[in-house]
């Protein structure tokens, strides 16, 4: 009993280093400047693994330590992060080169606490390791997390994942030194998935975002407009359009870059713990609340806060929320102190929140607190032209996740541009993931195409739906078996990737394989 329980915790731990190793080569080959990578890195970091407030500290023109990328730390926070080679513990690092694990914060005299004051952080055991990152036999910088000791993986599979992010950042660096600035703003070519002549060789990146298409450029113009401001910003658009990506946007153009970016999803969230989540909680503030927590606003102070799915907020803590964006004050759970919060709010609903006001759904003065400056994001069909682009761009990222060089004629192409795409970039990706993965040979024809967007799931347009609403996808019994095997033997019986391929929730999925009696059969060794 207990090595099996070992083996799957093993299997677990291996399976979110892959993950943050797909996630973080993905990130590699969208064409992202190279300061964004850094700051996913670390965003990666902390939501998959939970080492929490990273830190990029390289060398100024002195040798002194500077903190250059970070996510979860305040400006104030990362102007003071200088240190001179051997002080404090990112500073014996940065001159040693060798790796440095705090145990316990409080009780090393070498961990200075001079970015992050111990009362901004949990109040249990928290620990502090600071690696090197090198760079041509040369040691460049350090990266530095935070860890809560109480967890449940071990430290060693922390280090491993850390070694790897390290290895990752000193590639990154490297390359933005060695390569024209140009080619980190995605405008070089990648060669690793060469497409049959006539298909687009690059997709233009803008913070992410691909397309060139004009109902794209005036979003992006929209947002770029409004992001040095801090006024609240609605994005609207069906699922599957790129709120967050855009939201990422805005906030990357923004005065609070170096601050967090903090993503709710709203509609996640059980009910009995909405106000938790959102504001925090005092120690025994309710029935195993056995620290204090402080809640998202709190996290994003000094960034951005972007609350996905903002139209599934209950009710009754839309009153509390509305009061938060008034006063800029939280109060924790249990608590009686008012805590003053400097964060951005950015809010996106695939709902007309208009039509849910009608309803009594969602507070009429809250939408006017939300909807300062509303930006509409087109879906996939009113931007046909950028439809090629963006095949092209996932079919480079994913052939290089999955170890493919991929293929595509151009009447496969013109069949995927023509799609209707309900889903929108969303599904369009998971079509491409499907056609890379299955595809008998590393040249994708229209026939392969046909099949893939046969077993896509048929729009179901109520007739009296509001302009501008979600089009839903259908009725789950539209998957057959032969699609759940397909996948999960595309995935080697991973379900959360085979349920990402088919694009449906891993709930989803599990109520699929278990109405269908199946399971995953390796093949034979």
């Amino acid at each position: 009993m207990d090595r099996r329980a070992n083996d799957k915790g093993g299997e677990d731990l291996r399976e979110q280093e892959a993950l943050f190793v797909r996630q973080a080569a993905g990130l590699l080959g969208r064409g992202l400047e190279a300061r964004v990578v850094l700051y996913e890195i670390l965003h990666l970091l902390s939501e998959l693994v939970g080492l929490n407030r990273g830190r990029i500290v390289l060398r100024d023109d002195d040798g002194r330590g500077v903190i250059r990328h970070a996510y979860g730390l305040r400006r104030d926070e990362i102007a003071r992060g200088i240190y001179a080679s051997g002080e404090g513990v990112t500073g014996k690092v940065l001159g040693s080169g060798r790796t440095i694990i705090v145990q316990d914060i409080n009780d090393d005299s070498d961990y200075l606490q001079r970015a992050v004051p111990r009362a901004r952080l949990p109040t249990g055991t928290v620990s502090f390791i600071a690696l090197p990152i090198s760079m041509g036999g040369r040691i460049v910088g350090v990266l530095g997390v935070h860890r809560l000791r109480e967890r449940c993986r071990p430290l060693a599979a922390d280090l491993q994942i850390l070694n790897t992010a390290a290895a990752f950042i000193g590639q990154i660096i490297h390359t933005s030194e060695m390569v024209p600035a140009r080619a980190m703003r995605g405008d070089a070519g990648i060669s690793e998935a060469p497409a049959i002549p006539g298909t687009p060789t690059t997709a233009p990146s803008m913070h992410g975002i691909i397309g060139a298409s004009q109902p794209l450029r005036a979003a992006l113009a929209r947002t770029g407009r409004v992001a040095r401001s801090d006024a609240s910003v609605l994005m609207l658009g069906e699922s599957g359009t790129g709120k967050e990506l855009f939201a990422r946007a805005l906030h990357h153009m923004s005065e609070r870059r170096d601050g967090p970016f903090v993503r709710v999803n709203c509609g996640a969230i059980p009910e009995n713990l909405f106000e938790s989540e959102l504001f925090g909680h005092e120690r025994g503030a309710f029935t195993g609340a056995h620290a204090t927590s402080i809640g998202r606003f709190e996290q994003a102070h000094g960034g951005t806060l972007f609350l996905d799915e903002v139209g599934d907020i209950p009710l009754p803590l839309q009153v509390k929320l509305l009061r938060v964006l008034q006063e800029r004050v939280v109060e924790r759970l249990g608590g009686r102190r008012a805590i003053a919060v400097n964060t951005r709010i950015v809010a996106a609903t695939n709902e007309d929140l208009q039509e849910s006001v009608r309803a009594g759904r969602f507070r009429l003065d809250l939408f006017y607190r939300l909807n300062v400056v509303p930006i509409r994001l087109p879906a996939l069909r009113e931007r046909p032209d950028d439809i090629p682009l963006l095949v092209d761009f996932h079919m480079r990222e994913l052939s290089r996740v999955h170890g493919r060089v991929m293929r595509i004629t151009q009447a496969a192409l013109r069949r995927l541009a023509g799609y209707d795409w309900p889903g929108n970039i969303r599904q369009l990706r998971n079509v491409v993931e499907r056609l890379v993965l299955l595809a008998d040979t590393d040249l994708i024809e229209i026939g392969e195409v046909e099949q893939a967007l046969a077993g896509e799931m048929t729009p179901a347009v109520p007739d009296a739906a509001p302009a501008g609403l979600v089009r839903a996808y259908g009725h789950v019994a539209e998957y057959d078996a032969a699609h759940i095997r397909d996948a999960l033997q595309a995935t080697r019986g991973n379900k959360s990737q085979a349920a990402r391929l088919l694009g449906l929730t891993l709930r989803q999925f599990t109520y699929r394989l278990k109405r269908l009696r199946l399971e995953y059969v390796p093949p034979d060794c």
